[in-house]
């Protein structure tokens, strides 16, 4: 075992008692940063020493849902996670989590996931090859290389339709292999020579949408025939099957269908941004927190996915990545503000790094949702700085991204467009200040105020003040009065109330001699 494995199962060891044991979790999961558990009880839990845990940094709680979650960051989490399942209960775990995850929408995000998230790293890697091969194309140094990095790039995006064949149907159920199969005819050059509706194919007319509805026909297939068809002819007569009407469907409909269906998201996301320019980027930059708090932004990645496959480049993501623009910087302004909260501050430190590479979720669920006005501010940065990017768009300098993932300033090396590196570049650049700008708010601005935590006031006597407020001149004069009869001994003063003697009356005109005694060393006549 690893060094860094140790540590991972000593963490999870070390978490464990401090959420009230095995007995008291009912069941585990994690995203990207965050451990979430669902406990029986929550009073056993050790919140504080919960928090101070070193690779803990930040807990939330969702009191609709009724989870307890701890913010580990990116990595660490699905590491410790495994650990931590293997600690409880692993049958009565994995019965509670199918039962809780079973809602069919739900289930539908977290399939289409399953499909797509293990191609990013792909996407990234050929995505970041061909960012360094349009430089070196632009710029017009080594022209010898630039055919070979040309072909390591797009290998991959011209086959992408058979590696999402292949996951949708292990994700289904079905055999990868018949899932990729049929999944191929979409980009087989072949496809040419085939009139459908009275129109030629074209090799990878509908993309990854014709290639998921291929896999997940094939695999309806195949389980049809895992039923009815005799074990003795299995192993011959369903992969015949499935290939064979499933393939037939997807050369004879659902090509066709998924093009259109592909041409129509291209063309509506290219308005979006050419017409609604800033007030379409406004909407999409603001409404994208939300969404991934829900988990519905899974959903978009068919779509980055598709403009990828046709334009080379995805507009949408440039867009939405401004959100984490409005993370940082209400994280930067909750850091300047609670200058004596040292665990926030803490916190922020550690999930900063994360957030300025795109990575927002210990942003989202240790800092600005904990809050409740910092996650505002941010989700008005994610729109000013998708307004601006929109504007961008708007006057013909287009950001475009070559692959899904990253985003932040992680999404430099992967920025496309129609003006050029250095438009693009500056283009969402300016979004990201203008993200960072909007979601600082500035006491003089007229913004949301400071996040300072002030201590209460003293409340002052409001008789008394409202009084004096209304009689300021009377006031005075009452206070005046008050001293001089003090003086002359005409009334107690504040230490006679106290329980000290009053001093002697003396003859109107003069003032009572202090004495040894009392311990003064006189006063003067006046």
């Amino acid at each position: 075992m690893t060094t860094t494995e140790e540590a991972h199962r000593r963490t999870a060891a070390e978490l464990l008692p401090l959420v009230g044991g095995a007995a008291n979790v009912a069941a585990v999961t994690h995203c990207m940063t965050r451990l979430r558990l669902t406990l029986r009880d929550r009073s056993l839990v050790r919140d504080e020493e919960a928090r101070a845990h070193p690779a803990v940094l930040g807990v939330v709680e969702e009191a609709a849902s009724g989870s307890y979650q701890l913010v580990l960051g990116p990595g660490a989490v699905a590491k410790v996670t495994r650990e931590f399942e293997a600690l409880v209960t692993p049958a009565a775990l994995k019965e509670a989590q199918r039962a809780r995850n079973a809602k069919p929408f739900k289930l539908l995000l977290r399939r289409v996931a399953n499909i797509f998230v293990p191609l990013i790293p792909a996407l990234i890697g050929c995505g970041v090859v061909a960012g360094l091969n349009g430089l070196l194309a632009n710029l017009g140094w080594l022209p010898g290389l630039t055919p070979a990095l040309t072909a390591v790039s797009s290998g991959f995006m011209a086959l992408i339709a058979v590696f999402v064949g292949a996951n949708t149907a292990k994700e289904f159920g079905g055999t990868p292999v018949l899932g990729g199969a049929v999944a191929a005819v979409v980009v087989y050059a072949g496809v040419s020579r085939i009139e459908v509706f009275g129109q030629e194919l074209r090799p990878g007319q509908g993309g990854v949408l014709g290639a998921l509805a291929a896999a997940f026909l094939a695999t309806r297939v195949e389980r049809w025939c895992r039923r009815h068809v005799p074990e003795a002819v299995d192993v011959l007569v369903t992969p015949t099957l499935t290939v064979l009407v499933a393939g037939l469907a997807t050369v004879y409909g659902l090509m066709y269908a998924a093009g259109e269906a592909a041409e129509a998201i291209g063309t509506a996301a290219d308005r979006l941004l050419a017409h609604g320019g800033a007030v379409a980027g406004f909407v999409l930059g603001g409404l994208f927190l939300p969404l991934v708090m829900l988990g519905l932004h899974q959903a978009l990645i068919p779509l980055h996915a598709t403009l990828i496959e046709q334009q080379g480049h995805t507009v949408l993501l440039p867009v939405l990545a401004m959100a984490g623009a409005g993370q940082v910087g209400a994280a930067a302004a909750v850091y300047v503000r609670l200058r004596h909260d040292t665990a926030m501050r803490r916190t922020i430190r550690s999930a900063l790094p994360a957030g300025l590479l795109g990575v927002g979720e210990p942003l989202i669920y240790g800092v600005t949702l904990p809050l409740g006005r910092p996650f505002v501010t941010a989700c008005l940065g994610g729109a000013v700085g998708g307004g601006v990017v929109g504007l961008f768009g708007m006057w013909g300098h287009t950001v475009g991204s070559t692959a899904i993932g990253p985003s932040g300033w992680a999404l430099f090396p992967l920025l496309a467009g129609p003006g050029g590196p250095l438009a693009t570049v500056a283009a969402y650049g300016a979004g990201l200040l203008a993200g960072y700008a909007a979601a600082s708010p500035r006491r003089t601005s007229g913004g949301c105020g400071a996040y300072r935590r002030r201590a209460p006031r003293p409340r002052p006597d409001r008789r008394r003040a409202g009084w004096r407020r209304a009689y300021p001149r009377r006031a005075g004069q009452r206070t005046v009065r008050r001293r001089r009869a003090v003086r002359r001994g005409l009334m107690p003063g504040r230490t006679a109330a106290c329980g000290a003697v009053p001093p002697a009356a003396a003859p109107r005109g003069e003032a009572p001699q202090d004495t040894p005694a009392e311990g003064g060393a006189g006063r003067r006549p006046r």
